[in-house]
């Protein structure tokens, strides 16, 4: 090496000691994370340049941007911003294959260089829900399997039940970069799950707004259950009564068939059947009886009875108008078929009337007693007066008028004994 060479060699060697001491002359850049399908800004930032260039470089080690000079024919990559101090490019269209390490160099003495880690996340595909037939019929045991594919990192699967949350049991297979991810649920149907929702969704980091999901309603074949629904408690003699017979099945087991003591309705008349409901227009003793409702579908049927027993109408006593003094308490059995059983409706009213009966036989006897005390009671007043003994009765032994009063006279002396006697 002549004494130019060395001399040269020397003083890049102070200056890049110089150099070194300062912090300003090293590039800074930050790692980032992008959606598969969006667009990285990547930003290469240094301190009192002195006009040295800045580089952008893909993880291949291939030149993307000199200073301001575009390197690599890539219509994706395009320049931001470019000046001393910063240099800034964009990558639209991100795909996975762009995930890597992007290093920046600052062209000194010795070159300084920074390296950003790009992550590309990975956007799961949406969910797909397989294994469903339909229908399905009741008491089936069938699995739902639901996947996804191409997230990154793994996704999460999420089984619902309508609105409520059941769990499933998952597997998570690589595929490249990406993740394939299954999701199972096993289950036994009954009736209770005809109709109902099962949704799979899918949880990810890249699903910044509403989660991917799908939807499958099950529908669930079942045999019909029948019962019997009435509109009057106690029916009575000349009322209207409607049966209605409520099945439920899939498919509906429509028409119903109504039968009464096992053989057909005797009366069509005043027994119409329209759908469902048997309708009595008005009731009387010979329709008692056990009436039968019958419903199926192919999967089986069903049936349901009826005992009809039809009361008297209940007569009952004009209301007084006087308030009892003993109220006696109503008998709650009285018009309850289900206690009475063949007890007449109509006793209740019988009782009533046997004690108003009683009650005007004893106002009788009242009133002729009270009669008789005030007839006995003239008799005596009438025979009240004054009595004389014989010996005040001067003249009953006289032959004639004048000896009588003289008789009487010649007595006064003895009518201090007379004697007076009050009846």
């Amino acid at each position: 090496m002549n004494l130019k060479s060395h001399l040269i060699f020397t003083l890049y060697t102070i200056y890049g000691i110089l150099l070194k001491g300062s912090s300003g002359q090293y590039p800074l850049v930050q790692n980032m994370t992008v959606t598969e399908g969006g667009t990285a800004n990547m930003t290469c930032r240094v301190e009192y340049n002195d006009n040295t260039s800045l580089q952008w470089s893909n993880p291949a080690q291939q030149t993307l941007f000199f200073g301001d000079k575009k390197a690599l024919r890539d219509n994706r990559i395009e320049l931001v911003h470019a000046s001393w101090s910063e240099l800034t490019i964009s990558i639209s269209d991100v795909t996975l294959i762009d995930e890597g390490m992007y290093t920046c160099s600052l062209f000194t003495m010795p070159v300084r260089t920074a390296k950003a880690y790009m992550t590309v996340l990975g956007v799961p595909e949406k969910p797909e829900i397989d294994g469903l037939t339909k229908p399905a019929l009741e008491g089936d045991h069938i699995t739902l399997t639901c996947m996804t594919q191409g997230s990154k990192p793994a996704a999460d699967l999420r089984w619902f039940r309508n609105e409520k949350e059941v769990k499933g049991a998952k597997e998570v297979n690589a595929s490249g970069k990406t993740f394939t991810v299954r999701s199972s649920l096993q289950l036994r149907v009954d009736r209770n799950d005809d109709g109902v929702a099962y949704t799979c969704k899918v949880d990810h980091v890249a699903l910044t707004q509403t989660p991917q999901q799908a939807t499958e309603v099950l529908e669930v074949h079942y045999a019909p259950r029948v019962h019997i629904l009435h509109s009057l408690a106690v029916p009575q003699e000349g009322q209207y009564l409607k049966l209605e017979c409520v099945s439920k099945g899939n498919p509906s087991p429509d028409p119903v068939m109504w039968t009464k003591d096992g053989g057909e309705l005797p009366d069509l008349d005043r027994m119409i059947v329209e759908g469902r409901e048997l309708t009595f227009t008005s009731l009387n003793k010979t329709d008692n009886g056990t009436y039968r409702c019958e419903a199926g579908n192919h999967l089986g049927s069903s049936n349901a009875e009826y005992v009809l027993f039809v009361y008297d109408i209940p007569t009952t006593p004009p209301p007084s108008t006087a308030p009892p003094l003993h109220p006696i308490p109503p008998d709650p059995t009285a018009l309850d078929p289900t206690v009475t059983g063949n007890r007449d409706p109509n006793a209740l009213g019988q009782h009533g009337t046997d004690h108003a009966l009683i009650g005007g036989v004893v106002a009788v006897v009242v009133f002729v007693t009270l009669c008789l005390i005030i007839v006995l009671g003239r008799y005596l007043a009438r025979h009240k007066g004054t009595y004389l003994t014989n010996e005040a009765k001067g003249a009953d032994d006289a032959p004639d008028a004048d000896t009588a009063i003289i008789n009487a006279e010649g007595n006064h002396a003895h009518a201090e004994e007379k004697k007076e006697y009050f009846i």
